[in-house]
Order: C-alpha cells, then sequence, then structure tokens
C-alpha cells in the first residue's frame, strides 16, 4: 500500500514512516521540513496524492499554545489544511484516511460521584487554581469525584483553541467519508513520548519539558500538585496503531472500495500514572535532581484524563509493548531519532 504521510519528517510521523516501510508498505513523506511542502497548498497535495492509496494525516500544529494570539495558526494549519487534504484526495478518488487525533477533544475525563453517578465537571474556576485547589468537584452537590478511563463514547468536550480545532478535524473527516464514501479512522492520541520528541518550546509535551530541563541541570517543573492522571503511551506503540489502523481500512480483495464511514480509536498505553510519578521516573533515569512541585497552572489544561483503549484492542488486536518504566529510561537516555 503506497500511503501518503503528512507530517511524516515530524516526532510521531517518522516514526510511522518506519513502521509502515518495515511492514512493507511504501511511505511517502510530505512535511514542511522536507521541502516546503504544505497541505494548505492545494496544488502541492494535487500532486502528492498521485498514485496514493491511502493518507496518514499526521500534519499539524501542536500544544497548548502560548495564548489566544496562536488561535489564527492553529485554524490555519490545522482545520483549514485538513480540508485542502480532504477536497483534494474526493477530487483524486483516494478513499481512506488516518487522522492524528487527540485525547483533548473529551475535556476532562471521566469521572463518578458517589451520590450523582457519572458526571461532567465544567472547566475549573481560575480562583480555585489560585487557591491550590485542583481537583473538580461534582457539580450537583461539590463532592469529591473519582476520576475513571475514558471511552469513544464519551461527549466531546474541548477547552481550549487546540483541541477545539481537533474536534474540528475529526467532523471534516466524518463529513468526508459520508459525501465520497470514503473511510475515515481517528486515533485520538493520549500523551504521547519517545525518542525524537521536540525540545524547548512552547508546544512542546511535558515529558520533553522535563526532560529538557535535565539535560541543562534543572528540576523539572511540576504544575499543579503532581497529581494529574495521563497515560504516557510510547511512539512505536502509537506508530504500530497506526499501521494496524491502515491496514485495516484496506478493502476486501473480493470487493471494491468498502462502504463510506468513521470511526475513533483511543490510544494509550493502559497504564495511567500522574505527572508527578513521571517528572520522578524522569529525573531519577537521568539521574538529575528531583521535580519541583511549583503550585502554578495553566488556564485550558484538565485534571485528569486517561484513557480507555480496549475498543482499538478488541477491532484492530493492537496491544501497546513498551512500558513506562523502559520508556522513560530510553527517554532520559536523550535518543533523538527514531
Amino acid at each position: 500500500m503506497r500511503v501518503l504521510v503528512t507530517g511524516g519528517a515530524g516526532f510521531i510521523g517518522s516514526h510511522i514512516v518506519s513502521e509502515l516501510a518495515g511492514r512493507g508498505h511504501d511511505p511517502v513523506v510530505f512535511d514542511l521540513a522536507e521541502g516546503g511542502r504544505d497541505v494548505r497548498d492545494p496544488g502541492q497535495v494535487r500532486e502528492a496524492l498521485t498514485g496514493v492509496d491511502a493518507v496518514c494525516h499526521q500534519a499539524a500544529k501542536v500544544g497548548l499554545g502560548k495564548d489566544f494570539g496562536d488561535a489564527p495558526g492553529y485554524v490555519s494549519a490545522n482545520d483549514l489544511g485538513t480540508a485542502v487534504l480532504l477536497a483534494r484526495m474526493a477530487e483524486a478518488g483516494v478513499h481512506r484516511l488516518l487522522l492524528a487525533g487527540s485525547m483533548v477533544v473529551y475535556g476532562e475525563g471521566r469521572y463518578e460521584c458517589t451520590a450523582h453517578g457519572l458526571v461532567r465537571p465544567g472547566p475549573r474556576a481560575e480562583a480555585d487554581l489560585a487557591a491550590g485547589r485542583f481537583e473538580p468537584r461534582c457539580p450537583a452537590c461539590g463532592a469529591d469525584l473519582a476520576p475513571g478511563l475514558v471511552g469513544e463514547d464519551a461527549p466531546m468536550d474541548p477547552r481550549n483553541v487546540y483541541a477545539t480545532t481537533k474536534l474540528a478535524q475529526e467532523h471534516l473527516v466524518a463529513s468526508w467519508a459520508r459525501a465520497t464514501g470514503g473511510r475515515g479512522i481517528s486515533l485520538r492520541y493520549h500523551n504521547v513520548y519517545g525518542p525524537g520528541m521536540p525540545r524547548d518550546t512552547p508546544y512542546a509535551g511535558v515529558a520533553a519539558l522535563f526532560r529538557s530541563a535535565l539535560a541543562r541541570g534543572e528540576a523539572p517543573r511540576v504544575f499543579e500538585d503532581g497529581g494529574q492522571r495521563r497515560d504516557f503511551v510510547h511512539v512505536r506503540d502509537v506508530a504500530v496503531a497506526n499501521a494496524v489502523a491502515l491496514e485495516s481500512l484496506e478493502p476486501p480483495k473480493s470487493a471494491g472500495v468498502a462502504t463510506g464511514g468513521f470511526a475513533a480509536y483511543n490510544v494509550g498505553s493502559g497504564d495511567p500514572r500522574t505527572v508527578g510519578d513521571m517528572a520522578k521516573a524522569l529525573a531519577s533515569a537521568c539521574g538529575g535532581p528531583d521535580p519541583v512541585v511549583t503550585g502554578e497552572y495553566r488556564l485550558g489544561d484538565v485534571r485528569h484524563i486517561t484513557a480507555d483503549s480496549a475498543r482499538l484492542r478488541r477491532e484492530l488486536g493492537w496491544r501497546p509493548v513498551v512500558p513506562f518504566a523502559a520508556g522513560m529510561a530510553e527517554l532520559a537516555a536523550g535518543a533523538d531519532t527514531p
């Protein structure tokens, strides 16, 4: 299968390219970093789609950003770029798409109140964050909540600009699938880490920021109280998930292109950890200073979001294989390329 990988020179994309090639596929890299190829350029996209069987769309502006002034850039890169790509795919008759989705579309994760069952807490108030009250409370009674694993059928509740653009990408793909008979899958990545992570930018993931601090001999600075729960999943496991999902989109050998449709899958390790746990593990593996819990916060951050990846395991047979401790040790070793 010849696969156009947008963002194929990036952190996750480069690992996907390696995984696809190792499985006997023919990945084609389309990336701003290689020849300045931009998914917002219809002509460049049209040319790149020649002879392609499927698209793996990883190109995106990622991270929470610095402030709301980043909004036009996020919408342009993520949503306009996706719309141009899908329009050219429709024109070229390319019917299979894998989208790099994100867990940020959920907002807060799954919470349960002993009195009111499953509840959806709203955005945390800045006054509470400033006072060090980081845990969401039951919106009905104000009681403590127990966080759990969020499934793909949870309501969508994006809490920042980046999250909003990621949800819009999914809506665009679903619309394209209905209109063209195409098939699309969104893999909702949780906190991806591993070799090749971007460092020292406002858009880098927390693991990369901690690793950069340790490389400078500085203590990782952990926001809030460090108790935020996340699912840290290794980039090689994510690359395998992409390959498995793309292969599932191949039409049956005895029939034509399958009926159009859209599906979403969580991609997580199934081993939730706190941000504080991750900082400690990385500092220990680096032999660096212990993390410092600062109490700082960012509006738009959510408290707990961890994945239920049972659907991906059940329907596509994917299994993560990189343990947390081994992955953190590899990240600490400082490997920068796949």
